[in-house]
C-alpha cells in the first residue's frame, strides 16, 4: 500500500511539473516575445531600435510580436541585469543595441538567439581574433561601421590647414578605441599629427574635451555612445574655441560637428529586423549568419555648426535635417 501511495505521489509531481512547463511556453505558435536592451538613449540608437521594431512588426504582424524595451542608461551593470531578466523570462530573441548590451547578453545566455545592432566591429566587441565575419553560436547582428579611411580623408578635406588632430573618445568603449586607432593611422599617413584624448566616462569628458580643444586644430569623434549622449557639452567647449569637429555619425555631428559620413541607423534597425524574422520563423540558422551591413553611407554637414564657425560646406554633402 505504501509503495502504491508513493507511486501516485510521484506521478502527481511529474504532472505538476509538466503543467508548469506548459504554462511557460508561448500561448500559440507564431507568437514571439523580443527583449530589447538599449545601452542609452540618443538619436542613433533610438533610430536603430525604432527601425527594428517597425520592420519586425511589419514582417511578423502586430499581433504576433511583443517587445520588452529596456534602457540601461549607459550603465554596463544595468545591461547585465536586463539581459539576465530576459533569460529568466525566456524571451524568444534578444536585440542588444550597442556593444556593452551585446557583451552582457552574450554573458547571460548561450541558448537564446542574440542579435546585436549599432556594433562597430564584432571581433573587437567579442574578443575574437582574426574575425571572419560570422560570430557563431547564438550571436549575429548588424554593424554601423562606416569607411574609416573616408572619414579620415574628411578631416583633411574640411580642414586643409590643420596640422594637429585630437581624437576624443570614451576609453570604456572598445569599438571607439578601434575606430580612433584606425583613423589615426590614416591621418598620420596624410602627414597630420594625432593625439588621443580618452575619457573614462561622462564625469571627466568635459575636462578632457577642453584639453583636446586647447591642443588641436580639429577634433575627430568616432561613433561613441558617451559623446553621442553629451554632444552638447562637446559643442559648448569646441565651438567657442573655434575648433571644428568631424563626427563618426549623424547624431553626434548634429550635436557638435560640422561634417560626417554616416549610415542611416533606422535602416540598420530594419536590416536587423529582417535577420530576426528569419531566425524566429526558422528560416535561418543564427550560428552561420554573417554580420550585416548597411551599404549606403551619406556625407552630411550640420549647417548651424558650420555657420557658427564660419565654414562653407563642401560640395557633395547633404545638410542634416
Amino acid at each position: 500500500m505504501k509503495k502504491m501511495l508513493s507511486l501516485v505521489l510521484a506521478m502527481a509531481m511529474v504532472l505538476a511539473l509538466a503543467a508548469c512547463g506548459a504554462e511557460s511556453a508561448p500561448a500559440e505558435d507564431g507568437k514571439f516575445t523580443v527583449g530589447i536592451c538599449q545601452l542609452v538613449q540618443h538619436p542613433a540608437l533610438d533610430a536603430a531600435t525604432q527601425g527594428f521594431m517597425d520592420k519586425l512588426t511589419e514582417l511578423l504582424g502586430a499581433d504576433n510580436v511583443t517587445f520588452d524595451l529596456q534602457n540601461a542608461s549607459n550603465d554596463q551593470n544595468a545591461c547585465a541585469t536586463i539581459a539576465n531578466a530576459f533569460v529568466s523570462a525566456n524571451v524568444d530573441l534578444i536585440l542588444a543595441n550597442a556593444t556593452p548590451a551585446l557583451q552582457a547578453a552574450a554573458a547571460a545566455t548561450g541558448d537564446i538567439p542574440i542579435l546585436g545592432t549599432s556594433i562597430t566591429e564584432y571581433g573587437v566587441a567579442m574578443g575574437i581574433e582574426n574575425f571572419n565575419g560570422t560570430v557563431g553560436g547564438n550571436i549575429s547582428g548588424t554593424s554601423d561601421l562606416a569607411p574609416l579611411d573616408l572619414q579620415a580623408k574628411m578631416v583633411k578635406d574640411w580642414c586643409p590647414d590643420a596640422k594637429t588632430v585630437g581624437l576624443l573618445y570614451c576609453s570604456a568603449e572598445s569599438n571607439s578605441q578601434y575606430q580612433v586607432d584606425t583613423v589615426q593611422k590614416y591621418l598620420e599617413e596624410m602627414g597630420l599629427t594625432c593625439t588621443q584624448y580618452p575619457f573614462s566616462d561622462s564625469n571627466d569628458m568635459a575636462s578632457v574635451a577642453q584639453t583636446a580643444a586647447d591642443n588641436s586644430d580639429v577634433i575627430y569623434v568616432p561613433t561613441d555612445n558617451t559623446v553621442a549622449s553629451y554632444a552638447e557639452t562637446v559643442n559648448n567647449i569646441c565651438q567657442p574655441a573655434g575648433i571644428p569637429v568631424i563626427a563618426g555619425e549623424e547624431g553626434i555631428c548634429k550635436g557638435c560637428g560640422i561634417a560626417t559620413l554616416s549610415i542611416n541607423y533606422y535602416d540598420l534597425g530594419v536590416k536587423t529586423a529582417e535577420m530576426a524574422a528569419q531566425i524566429l520563423k526558422g528560416e535561418a540558422d543564427i550560428s552561420t549568419m554573417p554580420i550585416g551591413y548597411v551599404d549606403k553611407q551619406t556625407p552630411k554637414y550640420c549647417a548651424a555648426n558650420c555657420e557658427a564657425l564660419g565654414i562653407t560646406p563642401l560640395p557633395g554633402y547633404e545638410p542634416i535635417a
